[in-house]
Order: C-alpha cells, then sequence, then structure tokens
C-alpha cells in the first residue's frame, strides 16, 4: 500500500513540474505513465486479494 501511495504522490509531483515549467512537458508525460502505472499496480493487488479461498 505504501508503494501505491508513492507511485500516486510522485505522479502528481512530475505532473505539476511538468505542468507549469517551461520546457518540461515530458515531466508531465511521465506524472500520466507513472499514475497509469499506479493504477493498473493497485488494480491487480485488489483483483488478487479480493480473492478468498472458500473453506
Amino acid at each position: 500500500m505504501a508503494w501505491l501511495l508513492f507511485l500516486v504522490l510522485m505522479a502528481m509531483v512530475f505532473g505539476i513540474i511538468g505542468a507549469t515549467a517551461g520546457g518540461l512537458f515530458h515531466l508531465l508525460v511521465i506524472g500520466v505513465l507513472v499514475l497509469v502505472c499506479a493504477a493498473l499496480f493497485g488494480a491487480v493487488r485488489l483483483r488478487r486479494t479480493g480473492r478468498r479461498p472458500t473453506r
């Protein structure tokens, strides 16, 4: 869970820096990619832990 929050935080930082600083559009793109990876990572973890074996 800590990794997921860290990835979302880094995506926000990269996105803000990339959107505000001139000539750093690539950081905005990196921020979006990190956010997508974090969403996929969270979905995989949620799906994997959602299945509990029946007894």
